[in-house]
């Protein structure tokens, strides 16, 4: 069986690591998930209306213990057509990395901030650069799907130094040494993707989803968030039978692209914090 790895032996990673201190991410999910609460981690795509900040701030008020803000990119390979939409419509109202990271530092929230984008845009901004722009605007980490383990170390190196958590993301298709290797690199949480497919909301949760929980919980101590194709309350509550918690995205950015707005969107993240509460 797999050993549950510490914080100690967490940097023989070939991609890095070095001894960066825990986040704030990492800490509040934590101190939550010791305190026997499970952790509910909502998406929302940046830009994506006028009143966007206010959508973050409904969201974290309802009780979400961090929050995952999309910065859209034209070819998002892991996202389905909810958020494909949602980042077409930001895109055309003239959506920015740059302008949505400068909203985030006017929103004043009590709960950590990541973002998640993709690799062009980190790269294009420039490693140390667009770390240096999430701290000072208050973002505690980030999210690059696009970015596998074997070719993290130089965006990671450039967060870590900043302060910025990288948090990783496994597959069920990811080998079990593979595994490992990617808990010892991620900060804050680690994700893990429940199915095999892009995001999206599925009728039923796929079976993959909890044996994802289960086999990372298995390998470390660091928060474990199961996401993609978890969609409702009942199935968020079921995953998290194995897993800390849950990233919810695309049924809540459905919400926002039928119009719905900051109420809508509290409403349903309180109906997903009663799933995983009862």
């Amino acid at each position: 069986m797999s050993r549950v790895l510490s914080d100690a032996a967490d940097e023989t990673s070939p991609s890095g690591g070095g001894n960066a201190p825990v986040g704030s991410l990492e800490a509040t999910l934590r101190a939550a998930r010791d305190e026997g609460r499970k952790l509910l981690v909502p998406y929302v795509t940046g830009a994506l209306t006028p009143h966007w900040c206010d959508v973050v701030r409904a969201v974290a008020a309802a009780g979400a213990d961090g929050l995952e803000v999309g910065i859209p990119f034209s070819d998002p390979i892991m996202d389905g057509p909810t958020i494909q939409e949602a980042s077409a419509r930001a895109l055309a109202r003239g959506a920015t990395p740059a302008g949505i990271v400068s909203e985030l530092s006017g929103v004043d929230v009590e709960i950590p901030l990541a973002v998640m984008t993709y690799y062009n845009l980190v790269f294009r901004s420039g490693h140390r650069r667009f770390a240096r722009r999430l701290v000072e605007s208050g973002v505690a980490a980030a999210i690059v799907p696009d970015l596998p383990l074997d070719e993290v170390g130089e965006w990671a190196r450039a967060a870590d130094d900043a302060g910025v958590e990288t948090v990783m993301l496994a597959a069920p298709t990811t080998a079990d040494d593979q595994l490992e290797a990617i808990c010892r690199r991620a900060r804050g949480f680690v994700y893990g993707v429940g199915l095999l497919g892009v995001t999206g909301e599925r009728d039923e949760l796929a079976t993959s989803a909890r044996r994802m929980a289960r086999r990372l919980k298995a390998v470390t101590d660091k928060p474990v968030l199961i996401g993609v194709g978890v969609s409702t309350p009942d199935q968020a509550r079921d995953v998290c039978e194995d897993a800390d918690g849950v990233v919810v995205g695309s049924a809540l950015v459905r919400r926002l692209l039928e119009g719905g707005g900051p109420d809508e969107a509290a409403a349903f993240v309180g109906e997903l914090r009663a799933g995983i509460d009862a």
